[in-house]
């Protein structure tokens, strides 16, 4: 089975990935969505983490050499340490802001000028958090090969937020194989289907227009 679909699946079936198109979610940042996705329930779960990790690593073999493994906080620090241990590479992380005492570190583990790194997410949405440890590793001169996620929403944003950074992306599994997934294993209707995809198409104005 192709690894996009066949991890598409696990993520609904575990519940890592909920679709509720008729009573939506809202996100950290108040948006109104019809799904939710929480990566960090894979952990538990041996099978998927481990279907994550060997696929992360079957990704790299066409990405040329790496140096480093380089997770963002918090859900890309657990994925990213399996991966580094794979490939027996070292791994680092970066903090979405610098510790407020101590040595006032934002990358964590040891990074070196000129190094190739790949970095690791859970999930990209927009993109945002993502560019951001982008721009915190470019500043110690280290390169960014590419940013790898287990999951991608496949907002047209993303796609233009990376490549306004210049910046290589690939996910795992992604929305749309998602939504063909989980209409085929009865986990949506086609109706609701139809309504998953309007979401997709305009997020920011989805709610307004449909509740």
């Amino acid at each position: 089975m192709n690894i996009s679909i066949e991890l598409a699946e696990k993520l609904l079936k575990i519940n890592a990935i909920k679709l509720s198109p008729k009573n939506p979610f809202t996100w950290a940042s108040g948006m109104r969505s019809p799904i939710y996705c929480d990566n960090r329930i894979t952990l538990s779960h041996p099978e998927v983490r481990t279907l994550i990790k060997n696929a992360f690593a079957q990704e790299c073999k066409s990405l040329g050499k790496l140096d480093v493994i380089i997770g963002v906080a918090t859900a890309g620090i657990p994925h990213g340490a399996l991966l580094a241990d794979v490939l027996g590479l070292p791994f680092a992380y970066v903090r979405s802001k610098a510790k407020a005492h101590g040595r006032q570190n934002q990358i964590e583990g040891e990074i070196l000028e000129g190094q190739k790194a790949l970095v690791i997410e859970d999930l990209i949405s927009t993109g945002g958090s993502s560019l951001q440890a982008v721009d915190i590793i470019r500043e110690e001169k280290v390169d960014v090969v590419a940013v790898g996620a287990i999951f991608d929403y496949g907002f047209e944003l993303s796609k233009k937020n990376f490549n306004t950074k210049n910046c290589a992306y690939f996910s795992l599994s992604n929305y749309v194989t998602l939504l063909e997934k989980a209409e085929e294993i009865d986990f949506i209707s086609p109706s609701e289907k139809l309504i998953l995809n309007d979401w997709n198409k305009d997020p920011q104005s989805w709610y307004e227009k449909n509740f």
